[in-house]
């Protein structure tokens, strides 16, 4: 799924495009124990209660696709019967009507999912009519061919709110506030079956997480047999080892900021597309041969990066490895930020002897919020005679 089928999904969790037919949950205390169960048609919900309800729904579809938003695939043997996904496409088709499939999920979900404290486990079905979308990409709504059948799981914390005094209008006074069990956002959740090219894909889901460095690998494994693929951190770790491997001696200031003016350019120009711009190990062979990789070091990035796990080739979302915010160097005593477009104001030089890196700097600076005169002003300020 890309981030504009992720949105067009999060459309259907507002009161003008509810597609949510069924909602049930579970209430969880920390030592695991079930304390009170919920199974309601969604639209005899009390509005208010559905609008939270939709928040939720939506928060469980946010952030980045690549990393709070990631696309897991089915191993094929998921799919035979007795498998995770076979279980999890029996649960959709019984539009979460069938309360032994439901407390069984539950249970799943209860056996693999270590968080230690309260949480509220939800789930949904929803039904959507896809609409078709004519030449210029506008949506005919009466022009519907495919339905989208999917369920939705998100699993809340459930926290105790913060003790304080509060204003009680009945006695007119000001006294010590109630402390409630609040459902708060979720941490993680999934989607199946996944909504790839707008329409079913029964063969992948979207997996939320809130904290993308926290995954919860054992319900993963185990409630939902997809392999994890790497996080945005491992990406960034990973490839900045490979482009220090393979640059080798040419690993230097110029090379590496060149490098990252490459993908800087390169999000630039795919900022607009729905997908997220991926390096796979043709494209990062070519990055680096441009910046200066010997051949034999490339051949030996083929030999040591061609194949990952079963047989998988790494690939890596640029987004996850290139700050597109700020242009960082740092050493053990100085770290210096610079904006990815303003990268050809500092320099790496030899000054007196002594590598240095310099910054090339405007008529404003400050410092600690103090407006100071750059060094050399004052000859500039000095009248020609």
């Amino acid at each position: 799924m890309n981030k504009k089928e992720a949105n067009e999904i999060k459309k259907l969790f507002t009161p003008a495009g509810c597609a949510i037919t069924r909602i049930c949950g579970c209430y969880v205390d920390a030592e695991k124990n079930k304390r009170t169960e919920l199974k309601e048609a969604f639209l005899s919900l009390p509005e208010e209660e559905a609008f939270k309800y939709f928040t939720i729904f939506r928060n469980g579809l946010s952030g980045t696709i690549g990393k709070n938003l990631i696309n897991m695939e089915f191993p094929l043997h998921t799919e035979a019967e007795g498998g995770t996904q076979e279980f999890l496409l029996k649960l959709r088709d019984s539009q979460l009507k069938d309360d032994a499939l439901i407390e069984e999920f539950y249970d799943k979900v209860i056996a693999g999912y270590d968080y230690g404290e309260n949480y509220y486990i939800i789930l949904n079905h929803c039904a959507y009519d896809i609409p078709a979308k004519s030449t210029d990409g506008i949506e005919m709504f009466d022009a519907s061919d495919f339905v989208y059948e999917f369920i939705q799981c998100t699993i809340c914390p459930v926290k105790l709110s913060k003790a304080g005094l509060c204003y009680n209008s009945e006695t007119n006074a000001i006294e010590n506030r109630s402390r409630d069990w609040l459902v708060e956002a979720p941490d993680t959740g999934f989607l199946f079956p996944a909504f790839t090219d707008r329409n079913t894909d029964i063969h992948s889901l979207l997996f939320y997480s809130k904290n993308p460095e926290q995954m919860p690998e054992s319900l993963i494994d185990e409630l939902l047999g997809c392999v994890i693929p790497m996080s945005a951190k491992s990406q960034k770790e990973i490839f900045q080892a490979i482009v220090e491997e393979t640059l080798g001696e040419n690993c230097d200031f110029e090379t590496v900021k060149n490098l990252h003016e490459n993908l800087n350019e390169i999000l630039e120009e795919t900022k607009d597309e729905p997908a997220p711009f991926t390096l796979d190990q043709y494209q990062m062979k070519k990055l680096l041969e441009n910046n200066g990789a010997s051949q034999e070091k490339l051949e030996e990035f083929d030999q040591r990066f061609g194949d990952g796990e079963d047989g998988q080739k790494p690939a890596f979302i640029a987004a996850n490895v290139v700050n597109t915010k700020s242009f960082e160097i740092k050493t053990p005593d100085v770290s210096i930020k610079v904006s990815p477009d303003k990268t050809h104001l500092v320099e790496n030089r030899m000054i007196d002897g002594r590598p240095c890196i310099v910054i090339g700097i405007s008529e404003h600076v400050e410092i600690n919020g103090i407006t100071v005169r750059p060094i050399g002003a004052e000859k500039m300020m000095e009248p020609e005679e």
